[in-house]
């Protein structure tokens, strides 16, 4: 099962649209998950139209229309993966053990809002995972998103994707 992973989109704020490398990702997916900030309700549309299967959460940024349609947290088997996306997950000392704690029944938890890409796994085997924006980078060197796959209810080929310059 091919996933793509985005959060903090901000359309139509930060960028007009997706960039073309992510529309290709999604097009070829199986499951895309948007970890919140959509901003605007084109966005999710637009999502919704293109990918096979969303799973996605609100933001702090998303206003009541997307928060009527969407969830704080999705929660989601994939193949035998227990799978959690929320926007916030606080400051980054303790995440990891703080969302251990939270998210006991989970494997994949998928989250955003910093807009800088994280990859760690907690001691008990929960998988946190933020694929930063594909539209504001803020402090990092580059927009981003991730790919990844689950074969064997296992999360495997996590890639971090830089995208070109704007």
């Amino acid at each position: 099962m091919r996933l793509v992973l985005t959060s903090d989109t901000h359309l139509p704020k930060r960028a007009r649209d997706l960039p073309a490398p992510l529309w290709a990702a999604i097009d070829a997916a199986d499951v895309v998950i948007h970890a919140g900030d959509w901003v605007d309700m084109a966005a999710l549309t637009a999502l919704s139209e293109r990918a096979t299967r969303l799973i996605a959460c609100y933001g702090n940024n998303d206003g009541a229309e997307l928060r009527s349609r969407l969830p704080e947290i999705a929660r989601a088997d994939l193949d035998g993966l227990r799978l959690a996306v929320i926007h916030e997950t606080g400051q980054s000392t303790g995440r990891t053990e703080r969302c251990a704690a939270r998210f006991p029944d989970t494997d994949l938890l998928v989250f955003g809002h910093s807009h800088i890409p994280w990859d760690t796994t907690a001691p008990g085997g929960l998988r946190l995972l933020n694929p930063g924006s594909p539209t504001d980078r803020r402090r990092q060197p580059f927009a981003t998103f991730m790919t990844a796959q689950i074969a064997d209810a296992r999360l495997t080929e996590v890639t971090l994707h830089n995208l070109p310059p704007r």
